[in-house]
């Protein structure tokens, strides 16, 4: 085998707070119909890439149950295929640590380079191009990159380049740096090499990030080279960013074309009627997924599957996640509502013009989007403000939740 492709799928997510209670980032839904690890398993299919093994830790089921055997991706093969790589004895503490603790199972596949990817990315690569590179510079790994806002790399790691692409230097979340050349989590190694590393560093939260990678440009001067892609790429890793991106899919251009059919992002689809949509409906600059009831009216919204908005309700500038209902004469906006929320009728959330950040949780929501966690029930005739978080166990009995509230 030439290429195995590792998907580190653990992550918890922690700035997605109260979406990523029960679920892991990359099972989160995405664009409508879609879960973030999509991007990822598309990718290696497109790219001819066969054998995938998906590194899950954190509340792995639903992502289990999303990707099963990896028919939506035609990874359900005989001699090649996804297997899902569940820690054992030890929980994994770190990326490299992860894949540290999987050696027995790529040695097993016997590769000759290993892909380590992140499935918690919003982006649509041909890694075929980044491994004729890898061939061509005689690199020992390459790391994919692209350039950040300068203000944006504290939240990367961040390299150095000479005219041969060769990284010359490489620092992990600086507050700030001359370059903004930022790594994007995608690694491809020689199989050799790799297993030399896992081995030589001895760290037990063993980080690419962290450990790997600086220990490779600064201290051993191996054959490090950059990948340079300079196509759409976005970590949702944040309210705002998850609200932003999936709200950006909805305009007349799109910098992600989820519509090429030379590059398809693919799925496991629900059995799902069509999309009906009522005689005083009105939907605009919207994506609206199967299954989806319009009585009412979506203004730059996304709906995904089985969503019900009842007549006289306003759904705007918001992510409606699956089988939410919305009763009549409801306003919601800019909110993020998770699945099987039952929202009562005449209730307004996203309510106010009083921006106060969320009184927990102030660096989380600040902007004015308000969250509900999945299977909350809202009463009829409430009117919840902005930067609020409201959890599935939350009884409201007031008819006004105030701008910034937390109830739990």
């Amino acid at each position: 085998m030439e290429t195995l492709a590792l998907i580190l799928a653990g992550g918890k997510g922690t700035r997605l707070d109260i979406l990523s209670q029960r679920r892991s980032k990359p099972a989160m839904p995405f664009a409508g119909k879609f879960r973030i690890i999509d991007f990822t398993l598309s990718n290696c299919t497109q790219s001819g890439i066969f054998d995938i093994g998906i590194l899950t830790q954190y509340l792995p089921l639903s992502l289990n149950e999303h990707i099963g055997a990896g028919k939506p991706w035609d990874l359900d093969r005989r001699d090649s295929g996804i297997t899902l790589l569940q820690p054992h004895n030890y929980w994994y503490l770190g990326t490299a640590d992860a894949v540290k603790k999987n050696m027995e199972f790529i040695q097993r596949k016997d590769p000759t380079y290993v892909l380590i990817l992140s499935g918690d990315h919003i982006y649509k690569m041909d890694y075929r191009k980044m491994i004729q590179q890898h061939k061509e510079t005689k690199a020992r790994l390459t790391i994919a990159t692209q350039p950040v806002e300068p203000k944006e790399v504290s939240r990367f790691g961040i390299m150095s380049i000479n005219g041969d692409k060769e990284i010359t230097h490489f620092e992990e979340k600086p507050k700030v740096s001359n370059s903004n050349l930022a790594s994007m989590g995608i690694y491809l190694f020689d199989i050799d090499l790799l297993k030399e590393v896992l081995v030589s560093i001895k760290q037990d939260d063993l980080d690419f990030g962290k450990h790997i990678i600086p220990h490779l440009i600064e201290t051993t001067k191996k054959e490090v080279y950059a990948y340079l892609f300079e196509d759409y790429w976005m970590d949702v890793g944040t309210y705002d960013s998850y609200l932003d991106t999936n709200l950006q899919m909805t305009k007349d251009y799109t910098a992600l074309d989820l519509y090429d059919p030379t590059w398809k992002v693919f799925t496991k689809s629900e059995d799902l009627p069509p999309v009906k949509v009522g005689s005083d409906a009105k939907i605009q600059n919207s994506l609206v997924s199967n299954g989806c009831v319009i009585e009412g009216t979506v203004i730059n919204s996304v709906l995904s599957p089985g969503v019900r908005v009842g007549k006289g309700s306003v759904i705007i500038n918001s992510v409606v996640l699956n089988n939410v209902i919305v009763s009549t004469d409801v306003k919601i906006d800019k909110c993020i509502i998770d699945k099987k929320v039952t929202i009562g009728r005449n209730a307004y959330i996203g309510y106010s013009e009083d921006y106060t950040p969320n009184l927990e949780k102030p660096d989380l929501l600040k902007s004015g989007i308000t969250v509900i966690e999945k299977g909350a029930l809202i009463p009829g005739f409430t009117k919840i403000g902005r930067n609020c978080r409201i959890f599935r166990t939350a009884k409201i009995t007031d008819p006004i939740v105030k701008s910034g509230s937390t109830l739990v």
